[in-house]
């Protein structure tokens, strides 16, 4: 559960409520050249927690994981000192983490005059329930970019027709994508060997000609088409103007490690 940066933990004494004004005042102020950021730190009680097991030896990746908390990227610090080094010492130590307005969770540990506060990223994978939505806004950001000519690495591509979006290539796309998310591999074959165009024909598209992208880690449509347009051979084939029909899913995983996977699957009905 998440609590905002104004309460503080039980456990958590004047030294760590100092630590933290100082954190929450260069994050919205900047430092070191970094631009402050408006959206407040969360105290969470997972990273309280994971801050408690890092200072007790436990490396602060392990410590996070331990504490449930599922994390896209994590900073941490340990401070000794009075109440008005601290603002100095995190400015010259965690600024570039206090400043990235992706690190919105953070949670604090006191014993005597140390202390241990942990920054971190939430992962934040779109749930099952918000497929439709997603795939349409991929759809839309990618007849975006098809609507306008641009390089693919060192290949020059036309603008192309609008795509459609296909429920049976979305259901070969999600398919393989739950497939790499149970067995953890990144591939276009599937564990048993099975191919793009196998996957797409069993789910019933009668196809001339296919083209699949697949991806890992991104958590947004916009993040997943943007890296697919910064990769010469996903570019092409996301620009390609022989396709009509695009398919797209996603799986990620609900407990554990996070991991993410994306599958869009293009075709040309016969």
């Amino acid at each position: 559960m998440a609590l905002l940066l104004l309460l503080a933990v039980n456990t958590a004494g004047a030294a760590s409520q100092d630590a933290f004004n100082a954190a929450r005042t260069l994050r919205y102020q900047g430092c070191n050249a970094h631009p402050g950021v408006r959206n407040a730190l969360r105290l969470n009680a997972k990273l309280n927690s994971a801050a408690a097991q890092w200072s007790r030896g436990t490396s602060l990746k392990a410590a996070i994981t331990r504490s449930g908390y599922r994390e896209d990227q994590s900073a941490g610090m340990h401070l000794s000192g009075t109440a008005q080094s601290f603002k100095t010492v995190l400015a010259n130590n965690l600024c570039a983490a206090l400043t990235d307005p992706v690190m919105v969770d953070a949670g604090i540990f006191e014993r005597g005059s140390d202390i241990w506060i942990v920054l971190a990223a939430p992962f934040g994978a779109p749930t099952p329930a918000a497929a439709d939505n997603v795939a349409a806004d991929v759809l839309q950001r990618v007849n975006d970019a098809r609507a306008r000519p641009r390089h693919c690495g060192s290949m020059a591509m036309s603008a192309a027709p609008q795509l459609r979006l296909n429920d049976l290539l979305s259901r070969a796309a999600m398919a393989h994508a739950q497939d790499m998310l149970r067995y953890g591999y990144f591939e276009h074959a599937g564990h048993d060997g099975s191919s793009p165009a196998q996957r797409v024909a069993e789910a019933g598209y009668s196809y001339r000609l296919i083209g699949e992208n697949i991806a890992s880690g991104p958590e947004t449509p916009q993040e997943v088409v943007q890296g697919w347009l910064a990769s010469p051979a996903h570019c092409q084939n996301l620009m390609d103007a022989r396709f009509a029909d695009m398919g797209v899913a996603y799986a990620a995983s609900r407990s554990g490690e996070p991991r993410i996977y994306w599958v869009q699957e293009f075709a040309a009905a016969r």
